[in-house]
């Protein structure tokens, strides 16, 4: 069964069509418990992972900023701000690592990257280019076939959903690797500079399917040139 699941994700990535999304942003206007973006992967099984993305809200509850499960862990890797102010989770197959004092100011711009390392456990939390202390999460290799969701975060493979942990407000440029970045490929990314795309979740050909009230529009980070 769990051979089957992997092909029909592995077939599913095949079938879809990539979409460069650069200068788009997926808006999730309300809160619910079925508004959600599946992201499609290239590859199963992590031996590392970074994440990295851009987002803005005026949430002040707790929410979800990228969830993936699988059907070892609800929470393989997930990314989880806390009601608290400046407080940031990262769930490693189930085992959670606590980052307090980052930014966290309401209807502004943040740019995120979260990193993992099999081996040391180590997980880190990197805002606007910035990094946290580093915790110890997940030691070992997560394995099987991922689920990745934004907008909800996943109490089961693809549903258990909590509408009071749902995400309202914008994410652009989500990426996942396969590998923990280095603190100058994680700075060049939050400079929004010349950074490899992800080689797991690329939002440059981005396979993705739309649950509910999810709108794709033109992204509102200033990248505007001046007139000539």
């Amino acid at each position: 069964m769990q051979k089957l699941f992997i092909i029909s994700i592995l077939c599913a990535a095949c079938c879809a069509v990539p979409q460069d999304l650069s200068g788009k942003m997926f808006t999730f206007p309300v809160e619910s418990n079925t508004a959600h973006v599946t992201l499609l992967p290239s590859r199963v099984n992590f031996k590392s992972v970074t994440v990295c993305l851009r987002y803005l809200t005026d949430l002040t509850r707790n929410y979800a900023l990228f969830s993936m499960a699988s059907r070892s862990s609800a929470n393989d890797f997930l990314i989880f701000k806390t009601a608290n102010k400046g407080r940031f989770d990262v769930h490693t197959r189930g085992k959670v690592s606590s980052f307090r004092g980052l930014p966290d100011e309401p209807n502004t711009w943040y740019s995120s990257c979260s990193t993992w390392d099999s081996n040391s456990g180590l997980a880190q939390v990197w805002i606007n280019g910035n990094p946290s202390t580093s915790g110890v999460g997940f030691k070992g290799n997560l394995d099987g076939a991922p689920n990745i969701v934004l907008g909800q975060e996943q109490d089961s493979v693809g549903g258990g959903f909590d509408a009071g942990q749902s995400f309202v407000g914008m994410i652009t440029d989500v990426h996942m690797w396969d590998y923990a970045l280095s603190a100058c490929e994680l700075q060049r990314f939050a400079s929004d500079l010349n950074f490899t795309p992800g080689d797991v979740i690329n939002w440059r050909a981005l396979d993705f399917t739309i649950t509910g009230d999810v709108v794709v529009e033109d992204d509102q980070i200033s990248r505007c040139l001046p007139s000539q």
